[in-house]
């Protein structure tokens, strides 16, 4: 590739070529044309184009030294975490609010910087927090480089540490407010400005154990739906809003049963953010008898999942004759939603029920209950009698004097919920809107499967309240930049994989080489899904080369 001239009358023109065969021979082909010699000389673009030229020129060069081998590398740095995250960071004025909420403290450090560290290492490397600090050295996040572990430590106390006597209105029995909790309200009313007030709310809770002591009065035995009720544990609630955003997360002693935790929650939540009414959609683990009532005291409106085998109501809801609307038709297309029907029905003209069915689900459910039963049969014919003791098993059996048989009648009555759930709401919405809320339910559900993991190496090394609490919010604010780029990529209608987008951005690394005695910041190849994911996100990527 060359610059030649080319004249056609009077005027001289200059062009770009280059050298190609056609048929054995070289011709030259014009690439580009830059404009007439004359124009470009007198406007001093020429002089301009030679500089540009040149530069390019010593790229290529630097470019080819690299390759060559040519180089010294003086340090790497893997970029593309904090360069997504922390755009996203600002995006969720996250930064902002905590300067603020520090405004009146003086640390030697940079807490805000400490959160971000803490929370970067979370999504990209969930484990114990005394990994981050040597993590951190592998990558190019501004402000961290002099942090320790014991800053970061400090930073997770802080976020956890008890507000005085004249701000702990709204406290819980279970918990005190925290400066984490100014956090989430800071985070709320400014995202409150820009979009609908709260209306509706989701609300869940998990359990997560210690293999430690568990700070002074969080780690507490209780139900454990980890299964693990040898170990102390803490209970996480956890309340998003109609789109999925998480709205603040709450932490409880382990040994807080769930149907207790509702009504207060509520009304934390409604004193804290300033809401008037609200719709509560909440697991049928979260409601007793005594919870409902207390809810219906309150004239909150309510979309609630309800026990339908330990419900005589509910029992005989469920088996009441009525005709089923359809919401969503059978398909064989996986991209289409599950399939649904709903049946409303009243009861003693007071109490309102949606009893709902997914076909495929229902199939399931029978095939799995007759593999069951089959399997048992055959146990009991041949006098094996090691399967009653099995949980699912044992639940088909009935006992006659020494001997068992199998429970036909209870194989009937489960029959009657294959496939269905049932709703109690209090709400004027149609049917077919009660169990379509109610379904949303499965993003709280998604969400705390991605705070496990987020959490996945537990935290046993923190001895205090404070810093346990700092710990887990670490994990909300890591959800909080999750659904942010989730909500980026789905405006984009790209549809990319959670472990892909970490991968690819974990893989973007840049180097910094000595080439005849200058420096160069080398940026390597755009892995995978992660050019995708700047686009989405609005960030730039690095240059290829650049000098430093």
């Amino acid at each position: 590739m060359f610059v030649r001239t080319q004249t056609n009358g009077s005027r001289t023109y200059l062009l770009i070529v280059d050298n190609v065969r056609v048929d054995g021979k070289v011709r030259q082909r014009v690439l580009l044309r830059l404009g007439r010699l004359d124009e470009l000389l007198a406007s001093g673009q020429l002089d301009s184009l030679i500089q540009s030229l040149g530069r390019f020129s010593e790229k290529l060069a630097v470019l080819g030294a690299q390759a060559r081998g040519d180089g010294i590398a003086t340090r790497s740095a893997r970029i593309g975490p904090a360069l997504i995250f922390q755009r996203l960071w600002q995006a969720c004025s996250i930064g902002q609010v905590l300067t603020a909420v520090l405004k009146d403290r003086r640390f030697e450090f940079s807490v805000e910087r400490a959160i971000f560290l803490t929370v970067l290492h979370r999504l990209f490397a969930p484990g114990s927090d005394r990994a981050a600090e040597k993590w951190k050295d592998d990558y190019a996040i501004e402000g961290a480089g002099e942090l320790g572990l014991h800053h970061l430590y400090r930073a997770m106390a802080w976020l956890g540490e008890v507000l005085p006597k004249d701000q702990q209105d709204g406290a819980t029995p279970f918990a005190p407010r925290t400066n984490k909790d100014l956090v989430e309200e800071e985070l709320f009313a400014r995202r409150r400005d820009l979009f609908s007030d709260l209306d509706i709310v989701f609300f869940d809770t998990t359990s997560i154990y210690f293999e430690g002591a568990g700070g002074e009065t969080i780690g507490q035995r209780g139900h454990s739906k980890d299964h693990r009720p040898d170990l102390k544990q803490m209970v996480v609630g956890l309340v998003l809003e109609r789109n999925g955003t998480p709205i603040c997360s709450e932490l409880w002693p382990g040994n807080t049963a769930d149907v207790k935790s509702l009504v207060p929650i509520v009304e934390r939540l409604k004193s804290r953010f300033g809401i008037g009414s609200v719709c509560i959609v909440a697991d049928r683990g979260m409601i007793s008898a005594e919870t409902l009532a207390e809810v219906e005291k309150r004239e909150w409106k309510y979309i609630l999942g309800v026990r339908m085998r330990s419900s005589n109501e509910a029992k005989a809801v469920v088996a009441r004759a009525g005709r089923y609307a359809e919401v969503h038709p059978k398909s064989d297309d996986s991209n289409h939603p599950s399939p649904l029907k709903v049946k409303e029905v009243w009861v003693e003209d007071a109490r309102r029920y949606v009893v709902c069915v997914n076909e495929d689900q229902a199939t399931k459910d029978r095939h799995d209950r007759e593999a069951v039963v089959a399997s048992l049969r055959d146990a009991l014919s041949k006098g094996d009698k090691s399967l009653v003791g099995n949980k699912g098993y044992r639940k088909f059996l009935k006992a006659g004097g020494k001997q068992f048989a199998v429970d036909e009648d209870k194989i009937e009555e489960e029959a009657r919920y294959d496939g269905k759930w049932v709703l109690t709401t209090n709400t004027d919405l149609p049917a077919r809107e009660v169990a379509l809320k109610y379904k949303q339910l499965w993003m709280v559900e998604d969400v705390f499967r991605s705070m496990k993991s987020l959490l996945d190496t537990r935290p046993i090394f923190h001895k205090r309240d404070e810093t346990i609490r700092g710990h887990v919010f670490c994990s909300f604010l890591a959800l909080l930049l999750r659904k942010e780029m989730e909500d980026r990529l789905k405006r984009k209608q790209w549809k990319l994989e959670w472990a892909d987008i970490i991968r690819d951005l974990d893989s973007l690394i840049e180097m910094e080489v000595a080439i005849n005695g200058k420096g160069y910041v080398f940026r390597g190849q755009t892995p995978g899904v992660a050019g995708k994911v700047f686009q989405a996100c609005g960030v730039a990527l690095p240059p290829v080369l650049r000098s430093c």
